[in-house]
């Protein structure tokens, strides 16, 4: 089982590039969604890594604390082959202190760090920076800066990228395994699937609006959703003002994480029912393992901006909401010939 393709909005790329040959030409800040407090039993740890994925920090930062992996929290996963920064929240009840200047290992390094008076949960980020290089860029530069700036005023489609089906989609293939009674012991893992299998159907939505040309456009029935915030409303019909702000990017059709409860109707719900039809059986086993959940169907690309350093190398630089991936914008502008977060 594949996941569904993810066509192209702005048009066939625009030549080829390399964006990962060393992790510096993938990096990745997480902004955090608030400040934490400065106090409380919950210590907040500013971690660098680069070759180690996500997961593996956090069980040696509970070895290094010595508490249970289940007191280590974070607010997102980053990618292993890239040179990231993030927060984990290590839980310590009497409020030990610990020597985290000294917390260092294979790939990674505690920065600095704080407390606070509640745990981190995944989630709970403003967003994240991106830095990528790409380099031996074979195409026509002033059509490529054409699309950057197209990209910053329209947004872009918000597909789940690559890494969250797995390396060759194994995730999604546990995913399938597991809806139809297959065990998995972990937690973890159990999440990694059930999101895999909700990206599927989310994907498939926003592949089929995209292929229409509505996938910016809001349509009668649409579930739409405030920039920057997770609130929305039902469009019964659509007047002047919601077209208004879908132009200036304030508003974003949204589409579905598959789960029990109501969806789009009208003309917004047909394209999910028909995304539904192509998935039936992940579909139903969703109902019976999730609640339905919204996702932005469009992102804007913040602080979008890019240098040419010699004629075939570059670096971009952009901020997107959390959950959202750079795959979609590098999707939009080259073949890269292999798969990036």
């Amino acid at each position: 089982m594949k996941p569904p393709t993810c066509p192209r909005t702005f048009g066939p790329p625009l030549g080829r590039a390399q964006v990962k040959q060393a992790a510096e030409d993938f990096q990745v800040e997480e902004i955090l969604g608030f400040t934490p407090s400065g106090e409380g039993e919950h210590v907040f740890l500013w971690v660098e890594k680069r070759g180690r994925n996500t997961e593996d920090v956090a069980m040696e930062l509970a070895r290094f604390a010595g508490v249970p992996r289940r007191q280590v929290s974070y607010a997102g996963l980053k990618d292993r082959h890239a040179l990231t920064w993030q927060w984990f929240c290590v839980h310590l009840p009497g409020r030990r202190e610990l020597p985290w200047d000294g917390c260092r290992g294979d790939g990674f390094a505690v920065l600095r760090w704080t407390r606070n008076r509640r745990r981190l949960r995944k989630g709970a980020l403003q967003g994240n920076r991106f830095r990528l290089r790409l380099q031996g860029f074979d195409g026509d530069r002033a059509a490529f800066e054409a699309r950057l700036q197209q990209i910053a005023r329209r947004g872009m489609p918000n597909y789940f990228g690559p890494q969250r089906f797995g390396h060759g989609g194994g995730n999604l293939a546990r995913a399938v395994a597991m809806l139809q009674g297959e065990k998995v012991r972990s937690r973890h893992h159990r999440g990694l699937y059930l999101s895999a299998a909700r990206a599927v159907i989310f994907n498939q939505v926003l592949a089929l609006r995209v292929e229409a040309g509505c996938w910016d456009r809001a349509l009668p029935g649409d579930l739409l959703m405030f920039d920057g915030g997770g609130a929305f409303f039902r469009a019964e019909g659509i007047d002047a003002e919601i077209e208004a702000r879908m132009a200036r990017l304030a508003l974003h059709p949204t589409g579905p994480l598959w789960g029990e409860g109501e969806g789009a109707v009208g003309e917004a719900g047909a394209w999910e029912h028909r995304a539904v039809s192509l998935w039936p059986d992940l579909a139903a086993a969703l109902v019976r393992e999730a609640k339905m959940q919204r996702r932005p169907l469009r992102v804007r690309v913040r602080d979008l901006r890019w240098e040419w350093e010699e004629p075939a190398a570059l670096r971009l630089s952009f901020t997107l909401p959390a959950g959202s991936y750079a795959t979609g914008l590098v999707h939009e502008l080259i073949e890269t010939g292999e798969e990036i977060p």
